[in-house]
């Protein structure tokens, strides 16, 4: 099918592109600025889409400008759906990246999709309003929304805190500052996540939400601890109360159950690579870059 993606320049649109192309897909980058509705209409029509997956967007949390966030998170993905519906042939498929932010801080977990949202920062905020958003155009196209969980592999930005320990360990720095050390995320494999959209496409429903995970969080001492034993460097780490967020999440880790269902009832199986053979895959793709 062809494909349109926003944001295929980016780390996950790297990826996904690869992962695409290998299925025998086409995958079409989208090229016009999603704040320029007129560029949007003309190059979405000429492009005449089967398949749309929306992947651009502000991601880093700590974003310096929070008004960015909903320029082009929620204002962005309305310009692009205006720009969809004006299609003669609308895409029959239509996926919308959110995020697990979304669901705040919960006393549940695994978090299913049935938690109510809480966002507590502006990034998780503009995701949720996106979400609401897109929700007045189901009547006119067949979109769906993803919540993908804490992800990373190689050629990921060291803004992020596993690139920047796979940097510090590749480097054999003698020492890092962090933040909280003991928060539990999922670091899955953007492999998974990226083979997961796919399958979506040809599955997905239109109006639902699912989690993109795989249900197993980690703490970053964890991780700091399996990347030491892979590497054989010791590496000191000291934590900056700079680098601790006032409204941090505390636990996130996501049920894979509402996904698992549909798609194995596909004929679809998740690969879900450990966290010691993504961190193998950085530390070699980062000791050659």
């Amino acid at each position: 099918m062809r494909i349109l993606v926003t944001g295929a320049d980016g780390f996950t649109g790297r990826h996904f592109a690869a992962s695409a192309g290998a299925c025998g897909h086409e995958v079409v980058s989208l090229q016009s600025n999603l704040t320029d509705l007129d560029a949007l209409i003309q190059e979405t029509a000429q492009v005449a889409p089967e398949a749309v997956v929306h992947l651009a967007g502000i991601s880093f949390v700590e974003h310096a400008d929070a008004i960015v966030f909903y320029d082009v998170n929620v204002i962005g993905t309305l310009n692009l759906l205006d720009a969809l519906v004006a299609l003669e042939q609308p895409p029959g498929s239509v996926l919308l990246v959110s995020s697990a932010n979304v669901y705040g801080n919960c006393k549940q977990s695994p978090i299913t999709e049935s938690q109510p949202p809480a966002p507590v920062n502006q990034y998780a905020m503009s995701k949720l309003a996106m979400e609401y958003m897109a929700r007045t155009y189901l009547d006119r196209l067949p979109l769906f929304f993803v919540r993908p969980f804490n992800y990373t592999g190689p050629g990921q930005n060291i803004n992020f805190v596993i690139p920047k320990l796979v940097d510090h360990f590749v480097r054999q720095a003698p020492v890092i500052s962090l933040g909280n050390l003991h928060v539990e995320r999922e670091f899955n494999d953007v492999q998974m996540v990226c083979e997961t959209y796919i399958a979506l496409l040809s599955c997905g429903q239109p109006g639902e939400i699912y989690n993109v995970c795989s249900g197993r969080p980690y703490s970053l001492s964890e991780v700091i601890q399996e990347l030491t034993r892979i590497s054989n460097h010791d590496l000191r780490v000291e934590v900056n109360p700079a680098f601790v967020r006032p409204n941090e999440l505390h636990r996130l880790c996501g049920s894979p159950e509402k996904l698992l269902t549909l798609l194995s009832g596909h004929g679809v199986s998740l690969r879900i690579p450990t966290l010691v053979d993504t961190l193998k895959q950085m530390l070699v793709a980062d000791g050659k870059s």
